[in-house]
């Protein structure tokens, strides 16, 4: 990176190790996350942003070794991590990496309005020298994410090592992820393989959508099987083979099954009609003990960047989405004395 005066800074990048199909303008939003989605497709458009010397269009696609000269305006939301000492739930931890149980409504890493209180927030305050990833010094440590109203297991780097181990693993779909998702309705079948594109949508760029015909968005696997169902709604496993945002909630949205209690994706209202009153309490009790996806991050596989052993870990439904599981089976239970 070189500074150019007090407004613009310019960035040389040539690309390398990317999946494939990957636009421009996501390829620099997942590098420079303090940049807006918005701004960067602005510089785009204005010729701000070559591909080897050239002005191309949003949807240009990358191939290895472009080289990418941007010139975009100097952050405005750029800010210092402020070490904050908030607890970790470590799971496990040696010399090399951490893995912790992050609680639901925790932000990973800071960004625009999540300045304070997120995950690196805190690995600042506890450790002094944790790696930095490709997107620069405003993670550190951070391998991989899951999203703020999602709790569970993620692994931190504590050395280079690890971090391009890690890293590695993730980019090559070898660690091994499984969450628990409740979702509205019954599934069709009891197990099965979701394999639909998921990318931006064209008219929300904050939110994810399918695009079936593969003409759009990345790659994306997640296989499931039910655990218990509940009628109107249903506990499955989710093992992800890609990683992409929002995969699970996208992909079950768009199946037919919105992850219950949702907010984004539409999960907390109800979905599945039912004349029984009880049922509606019962409904709007658990909307009001978890109000927000629910959505788990369960186990967590992969082999260890030093000494080459797979470890794996298990993590168990944190409080509120147990109360949730309780109340149903509760419910269903009566409903079948009563039937």
């Amino acid at each position: 990176m070189v500074r150019v005066g007090r407004y613009y800074e310019i960035y040389r990048l040539e690309v390398e190790n990317f999946p494939e199909f990957t636009r421009i303008d996501e390829y620099l939003y997942d590098r420079f996350p303090k940049y807006t989605l918005e701004a960067i497709q602005e510089c785009i458009k204005s010729s701000k942003i070559l591909i080897n010397g050239e002005h191309v269009p949003l949807n240009h696609e990358l191939t290895s070794g472009d080289r990418i000269t941007a010139l975009l305006d100097k952050d405005p939301y750029t800010f210092d991590i402020v070490p904050q000492n908030i607890p970790l739930e470590k799971v496990y931890e040696d010399n090399t990496l951490l893995v912790v149980n992050k609680p639901a409504g925790m932000v990973v890493h800071p960004g625009h309005n999540n300045e304070t209180g997120t995950l690196v927030n805190s690995l600042t305050f506890h450790y002094d020298d944790l790696p930095s990833n490709h997107n620069g010094s405003d993670k550190p440590g951070i391998v991989h994410r899951i999203d703020k109203d999602t709790s569970g297991l993620l692994v931190i780097a504590k050395t280079d090592r690890a971090m391009e181990s890690l890293a590695s693993q993730f980019f090559d779909h070898s660690i091994e992820r499984t969450y628990y998702a409740l979702v509205w309705g019954n599934l069709e079948k009891d197990s099965g393989t979701i394999e639909w594109n998921v990318g931006r949508s064209h008219d929300n760029k904050r939110l994810r959508v399918v695009y079936e015909d593969g003409m759009d968005g990345k790659p994306a696997i997640t296989h499931y099987k039910v655990i218990r169902r509940y009628g109107y709604l249903t506990l499955v496993r989710c093992n992800l083979e890609t990683g992409r945002t929002h995969q699970i909630r996208v992909h079950m949205k768009h199946l037919g099954h919105t992850l219950f209690g949702d907010v984004v994706y539409g999960g907390n209202h109800i979905l599945v009609q039912n004349g029984n009153q009880a049922y509606y309490d019962l409904i709007h009790k658990c909307l009001k003990i978890m109000p927000r996806q629910a959505l788990h991050a369960k186990s967590l596989g992969f082999e260890h960047p030093a000494n080459k052993k797979f470890l794996y870990f298990e993590q168990a439904l944190p409080d509120d989405f147990q109360k949730v599981i309780q109340l149903w089976e509760a419910f269903i239970q009566t409903h079948k004395q009563e039937g």
